[in-house]
């Protein structure tokens, strides 16, 4: 097993259930809270990064990129790697964890090119450094529609990329599931204000508008 350790006697464990990273009671958890989070804030941050790029023509081609995006969406496959890879969820959150480092230390940004890939390759990296057991790399790659030799070459240039550096503490992790639940939190306050606005528009249809037009929160 790995250095990461979920330490229910000197952390506070309310976020993990929350996440859905350790049950509550009897019974498994089919499909934990993490998996929608993280593949909200992985779709926003490549719509983000797509429309940075029609501006400032941010190019930059890794091994990581394929030729066109997959028709299958961030969720279904993350919900797909759960499935039929049987990791633990912590192995999102310390997924997460390496692509941040990754991006940083590589200066690369996430797009629908390489997202999939690059979630796919972290999540068995998490997986094999911190779960009891985990499935080779010909099964992940199988998985998740790649070839055993592109899997292969992706994992290495991602561990060269992190220096090895793959130790995620106690506190780290922590302090990661926080900052996904805020961020959570965040997007889905974005997502009701609009239908707020527009349930205060309906209330002055008795004013002869009886339109309801959604407005965004600046």
């Amino acid at each position: 097993m790995g250095t990461l350790a979920l330490d229910t006697e000197s952390v506070d464990t309310d976020i993990y259930f929350t996440l859905g990273l350790k049950r509550s009671g009897k019974g498994v958890v089919r499909s934990p809270k993490i998996l929608s989070i993280v593949s909200t804030l992985l779709e926003r941050s490549v719509q983000k990064n797509e429309m940075l790029s029609e501006t400032m023509q941010i190019k930059d081609i890794t091994i990581f990129h394929g030729l066109r995006a997959p028709t299958i969406t961030i969720q279904q496959y993350i919900d797909r790697i759960f499935k039929y890879a049987a990791c633990s969820p912590s192995c999102f959150v310390v997924a997460q964890i390496y692509v941040d480092r990754y991006l940083r230390q590589a200066d690369v940004h996430l797009t629908s090119l390489n997202v999939h890939r690059l979630l796919l390759t972290s999540v068995m990296v998490a997986a094999k450094f911190n779960d009891d057991a985990s499935f080779n790399n010909a099964y992940y790659a199988r998985v998740g529609g790649v070839t055993t030799a592109e899997l292969n070459r992706m994992e290495m240039k991602f561990l060269f990329s992190l220096d090895f550096r793959l130790q995620v503490n106690v506190q780290t992790f922590q302090s990661f599931c926080f900052q996904l639940e805020k961020e959570a939190a965040e997007v889905q306050h974005q997502i009701e204000r609009p239908i707020q606005a527009c349930k205060v528009k309906e209330n002055w249809s008795n004013k002869g508008d009886s339109t309801c037009v959604p407005t965004i929160a600046q």
